[in-house]
């Protein structure tokens, strides 16, 4: 191709064009319109390829772009098919109301939120995955908020504190994985590291859960509470045997079994405890899988805790992921998110502003590119080379992109993080966003460590520091 004919490279104000004009209408729709998001993602997407286009892109190398940016998410996308199969199996089975029996025996409005995180936090660690989490445990926690009278919002908000905060530092997490690998630090190194940013976050969070816990209200309806367990008793067999189908997810990854598979054996294993436990039909476990499980009691807020699941209720959220991934290819195959991240790297003049750099990158590939593994990938490759001149240990690079990457991703609605919670949880993500302490709390714990420099490890070979410290 000669020069004359090579597309051009975009300015800083062309590649904010299709920013803002997300920004601009995402804000109009939920805000004023109180519509789905869709439509304004794909305005912005519309407006990625007509800056494209005027930069010299030919439609086809734009189309490519989108099927590539689409394609790095399709793992993410048939692992949401499988979640919505599971939670219609597993409600019709009785797994998901045993939990939430469970939950509302032992536990009560002041000390819930803690539990929720500490729970969620436990079963991250074991499992190594967020979305397990959230579509199992997750599920039932969020029935028991509801029968505790709980916020919605501030039991899904506890949930994504602690399964992210597992996530983050188990070392079967993809992510964690990932962000060790593309900053070539290993593993348990890097997940030493984190204790300084993820522990203090953890702990604090904790304490909020505490305090928003004892201004609950004591006087917790007894009679609904009871009239909740009676109505499942009553719909449902309850027995321990049914713990076999979250067990057999445990044991699937225990043996490092992929997250799809391990989560199509849930399902299935639900399905038989469906047909042997409760006595359902095959077509009636196979109506859950496909629709989701249709609550009958005649209980309005048990109708409404256990009607959901089923493959087709995902639909909404895939179609979400599928928009923002087509705009994040439009935005990476035009040069326009690397001339933000050239704009970003100018500021970086001192280890303080390095950190906080790729953290506001890491965040800005969710936003934009709406898949956590391209906001772990992208950042690393650009700063990788910074953090090496500056003398700083690349560990330090590892533990900025979980603090930003991973842990800012579940409360991003159109984000495929932000989407699965909103698919398990049935709550938004705006909703619950401002209740996510631990999530919100780190990447400003990293930002503070990135000034003071305190933990900001340096390399062996102790290579003179070209920054300074704040």
């Amino acid at each position: 191709m000669n020069d004359e004919r090579a597309p051009k490279e975009p300015s800083l104000v062309l590649a904010l064009l299709p920013v803002a004009t997300l920004v601009g209408a995402l804000a109009y729709a939920v805000r004023v319109l109180e519509a789905s998001p869709h439509i304004p993602i794909i305005l912005g997407a519309v407006v990625a390829a007509l800056v494209g286009l005027g930069l010299g892109y030919d439609w086809k190398s734009l189309q490519d772009g989108m099927v590539k940016g689409i394609s790095i998410a399709m793992p993410a996308i048939l692992i949401l098919l499988a979640i919505g199969i599971l939670i219609g199996a597993w409600i019709s089975a009785g797994v998901v109301p045993l939990l939430i029996v469970y939950g509302l025996r032992i536990l009560s409005p002041e000390i819930f939120l803690v539990a929720a995180c500490l729970t969620s936090a436990i079963v991250s660690i074991a499992t190594g995955s967020s979305w397990t989490t959230a579509s199992t445990v997750g599920v039932a926690l969020i029935g028991v908020g509801k029968g505790l009278d709980v916020s919605e919002a501030m039991t899904a908000g506890a949930i994504v504190s602690g399964a992210y905060f597992g996530d983050k530092l188990s070392p079967l997490s993809d992510t964690t994985n990932l962000a060790a690998g593309v900053a070539e630090v290993p593993l348990f190194t890097h997940i030493r590291h984190m204790l300084w940013t993820t522990v203090p976050s953890m702990v604090i969070a904790l304490v909020i859960y505490a305090v928003l816990g004892m201004g609950a209200n004591e006087e917790v309806n007894v009679e609904n509470v009871a009239l909740l367990i009676s109505s499942i008793e009553e719909q449902f067999t309850l027995t321990p045997v049914l713990l076999l189908a979250p067990a057999s997810i445990i044991l699937c990854l225990a043996f490092k079994m992929p997250a799809l598979p391990a989560v199509l054996i849930g399902a299935a294993t639900g399905g038989a405890l469906g047909m042997t436990v409760q006595g359902l039909s095959p077509s009636e476990i196979y109506l859950a899988m496909q629709e989701g499980y249709a609550s009958e009691s005649g209980v309005a807020q048990l109708d409404e805790l256990l009607s959901g699941g089923g493959l087709e209720s995902m639909f909404w959220t895939i179609g979400i992921v599928l928009c923002a991934l087509a705009f994040g290819g439009l935005m990476e195959c035009t040069g326009l998110l690397a001339t933000i991240g050239k704009a970003i790297m100018r500021f970086a003049i001192s280890t303080g502003r390095l950190v906080v750099a790729t953290l506001a990158s890491s965040l800005g590939m969710n936003l934009l590119a709406s898949d956590q593994y391209l906001s772990i990938v992208i950042p690393g490759r650009m700063y990788k080379g910074a953090f090496d001149d500056a003398g700083l240990d690349p560990r330090n690079l590892s533990r900025c992109l979980e603090d930003a990457g991973t842990i800012t991703s579940p409360l991003i609605p159109w984000n495929t993080c932000g989407a699965t919670m909103l698919g398990a949880l049935k709550v938004d993500p705006l909703h619950f966003a401002p209740y996510a302490f631990f999530n919100l709390i780190c990447p400003l714990i990293s930002a503070l460590l990135g000034f003071t420099g305190w933990t900001m490890k340096k390399k062996p070979e102790g290579a003179e520091e070209k920054f300074s410290s704040d």
